[in-house]
């Protein structure tokens, strides 16, 4: 029997998703949510606590993302410890081996009431791409550059795996060879995200706020709540569940066979 794998974006919103499957989103920002900051472009540091193997693909992906007029990731050392925990204003970038739970990649996104990203956490799971299927560079490549961009408030270009590729990491597929980086659309739809400049930042700090869910383990997929969209093959692709304190969670899972 053919085993089912999975790219995994995760978002914690007080906001409503739209709900759209199957199609090139004309833009394909996550709901407008966006870091604060107070000019451009800015700078969102990216904790490093992923092994040698996958230095160069964050490197890539850091390189790739800041190619951006708007902003620029910058690599420092991690925070996230051995179970990658969140770090207030950044985002932390781990690797291990999580099981056979079937995703690739989590990438796990906190907004605050304003729709404000205020952390951001990304893993990589060794279990599959120790396999010779997902021990490749594209692979690699596609799965650490859509989980980062997912934390810069990206959404997919296309969910649809059949269509041709859109030579971009943000789209679904099944052939990742020329979906490895991020293309012009995924730059203009940054610069339009972060047009409007805010009064207040949510970048640098490192004090973690009670209760924002950063103790509830996710690397489970039963812990993601209630499934609230199916992709183009008619598998469970989001799913939503509430933290409290006005935060919720959303978990979009990507399938590939």
């Amino acid at each position: 029997m053919m085993k089912k794998y999975f790219i995994v974006g995760s978002i914690v919103a007080t906001l409503s998703l739209s709900l759209v499957t199957g199609v090139a989103f004309a833009t394909h920002s996550w709901n407008g949510y966006h870091w604060a900051r107070t000019s451009n472009p800015f700078t969102l540091k990216v904790g490093d606590n992923v092994s040698s193997g996958w230095d160069s693909y964050l490197v890539t992906t850091s390189s790739d993302w800041s190619a951006s007029s708007v902003l620029d990731t910058t690599i420092v050392a991690g925070l996230g410890g051995k179970n990658c925990r969140a770090t207030n204003g950044r985002v932390e970038v781990c690797n291990r081996k999580y099981g056979n739970n079937g995703w690739l990649g989590v990438a796990q996104i906190w907004i605050n009431g304003g729709g404000h990203i205020t952390q951001g956490v990304v893993k990589m799971n060794d279990t599959y791409f120790n396999t010779a299927t997902y021990n490749t560079p594209a692979w690699r490549n596609l799965v650490m550059c859509q989980e980062v961009g997912h934390t810069l408030g990206l959404n997919h270009q296309d969910e649809n795996f059949d269509n041709a590729n859109l030579n971009t990491c943000m789209d679904y597929t099944n052939n990742p060879e020329s979906n490895q980086h991020p293309n012009q659309h995924d730059y203009d739809e940054l610069v339009a995200m972060y047009a409007q400049l805010d009064a207040t930042t949510t970048l640098g700090s490192t004090v973690l706020p009670k209760g924002n869910g950063s103790e509830v383990n996710l690397d489970d997929p039963s812990t993601w709540g209630k499934s609230l969209r199916k992709d183009s093959k008619g598998n469970n692709s989001l799913f939503g569940k509430d933290l409290g304190n006005g935060e919720k969670l959303f978990t979009f899972v990507t399938w590939a066979e």
